[in-house]
């Protein structure tokens, strides 16, 4: 008997642990974990020694092919596979009409699946959808049963912009959640500070790149956030804390979360591994909302991680071209940058070489984690019988991000010229090798949409 791929003397790294061994990957799936000489022969035998082998990322906040993303599905998961990353979740969203809207008239959310859904034939690694919920209108509760039922268990609420939903209308959205047993998600910052801060800095003549985190300030962020956990917690419904960036608001998901089974959070590698010094250097190239932070807000990304109440490492990732982000004020011109491609080996970089976190550590935030958050059970993990979503990586090899390198369709890296300690050799999706050392060895449509399950979140 034979198995189609045997990956061979690396160290196995999982949620709990490392070991040396090997994987047996037969038919898309993992069939055998252990000593290689208890495994079934290979048609393909990898040899992974002095490499690490780790269930593939799982990043479940992304943007692509939409009004905020240049990416195409086919550029954007050309970028994920490079990077290690076999599985994303992006956004469905529900048109609305409005004076900034990419959208002539309002649509159903289930059309916003839809025509996500279509992008499966570009896809080359695996891909989820949250609903992205952008108007206030009841027909989103007569939908939401059939969207769950679609295999779309988490819905997207925003605090800010011109799609920002009102508290009552959210405590309302929250309540459904709960009936559904789906999952919640909030940027959270209160718009009226926010407009406020801009409005005062743009009357004091402060158009430099370094005024920007000052117009979106932490307590603003804190604010939002403490509303919002606060009616989840009083629907009952499950509550995920998107793009943490600073201490104040790690501080709220701390209090509320209690034993964890309602309330969690992530954070994002830009916001582990850069401070706010980056826009006198950068300018508005890394203008995100929330804004990178402080040092002191770094450090905090890092203390709520190894606590546990920050329990996922995403990367947020836009695609923008330099030219629509420079030469202009920071009030002009999109927010996000892209990422990644670069979330592993930066994080990586970060975590375990600087600050000298475990393995296993990265595998539950990059992995584990996110895919049991998001009911993911066949992803994030090296167990037999799930899906053989697999990254070898050379925890040693060294180089320089250059933008020079980007599949994605944005032309500048927010990393650019940072030096990092780690590199993605392969990476496989659901068996199928998609990356050989930096360059794509699959074709497009290889990547599959993923019908979620309800999570059942656990302590």
């Amino acid at each position: 008997m034979s198995v189609d791929t045997v990956i061979a003397g690396g160290t196995l790294v999982t949620a709990s642990g490392t070991r040396e061994g090997a994987l047996a990957i037969d038919d898309g799936e993992i069939v055998g974990v252990g000593d290689e000489a208890a495994l079934p022969e290979g048609d393909e035998h990898i040899d992974a020694t002095g490499d690490l082998v780790m269930p593939g990322i799982v990043d479940p906040h992304v943007h692509i092919g939409d009004h905020v993303s240049i990416d195409s599905y086919e550029t954007a998961t050309r970028a994920a596979a490079l990077g290690g990353v076999t599985t994303v979740i992006d956004f469905a969203w529900q048109a609305y009409a409005g004076d900034e809207s990419p959208w002539d008239e309002p649509a159903p959310l289930l059309d916003g699946v839809e025509e996500k859904r279509a992008n499966e034939a570009e896809a080359l690694i695996d891909f989820g959808l949250h609903g992205g919920i952008l108007r206030e209108d009841d027909d989103l509760f007569e939908e939401m049963g059939d969207v769950v039922e679609a295999g779309i268990t988490s819905f997207k609420m925003y605090t800010a912009y011109d799609y920002g939903l009102s508290n009552g209308f959210m405590g309302r959205v929250f309540e459904h959640l709960a009936d559904h047993g789906a999952v919640g998600l909030v940027h959270s910052e209160d718009d009226s500070v926010c407009e406020a801060r801009v409005e005062d800095l743009r009357a004091a003549g402060r158009d430099e790149p370094e005024a920007y985190p000052e117009s979106r300030p932490d307590y603003a962020e804190a604010m939002a956030a403490e509303d919002a956990v606060r009616l989840a917690s009083e629907a009952g419904a499950k509550y995920y804390g998107i793009h943490t960036t600073a201490r104040a608001s790690a501080e709220v998901m701390d209090r509320f979360r209690e034993d964890g089974s309602r309330v969690r959070a992530e954070t994002c590698v830009h916001y582990t591994t850069l401070d706010d010094a980056v826009y006198a250097e950068q300018g508005n190239l890394p203008k995100i909302a929330p804004p990178i932070r402080a040092p002191d807000d770094v450090e905090a990304m890092f203390e709520y991680l190894r606590r546990g109440v920050l329990s996922v490492v995403s990367t947020d990732h836009v695609a923008s071209k330099r030219a629509d982000k420079t030469d202009r004020p920071w009030w002009e011109g999109p927010f996000g940058a892209n990422g990644i491609q670069r979330s592993l080996p930066v994080f990586h970089d970060e975590a375990v070489s600087e600050r000298g976190l475990s393995y296993p550590f990265l595998v539950r935030v990059m992995s584990a984690n996110p895919a049991e958050t998001f009911g993911m059970p066949r992803k994030g993990t090296l167990d037999p019988g799930t899906d053989a979503d697999i990254v070898v990586f050379d925890p040693d090899a060294t180089h320089t991000i250059t933008a020079d390198e980007n599949a994605s369709r944005a032309d500048y890296s927010i990393y650019e010229g940072r030096g990092v300690t780690g590199r993605v050799r392969k990476t496989f999706v659901r068996g199928e090798l998609v990356a050989d050392d930096g360059a794509i060895v699959a074709d497009p449509g290889h990547g599959e949409f993923l019908e979620r399950s309800i999570p059942a979140w656990e302590t």
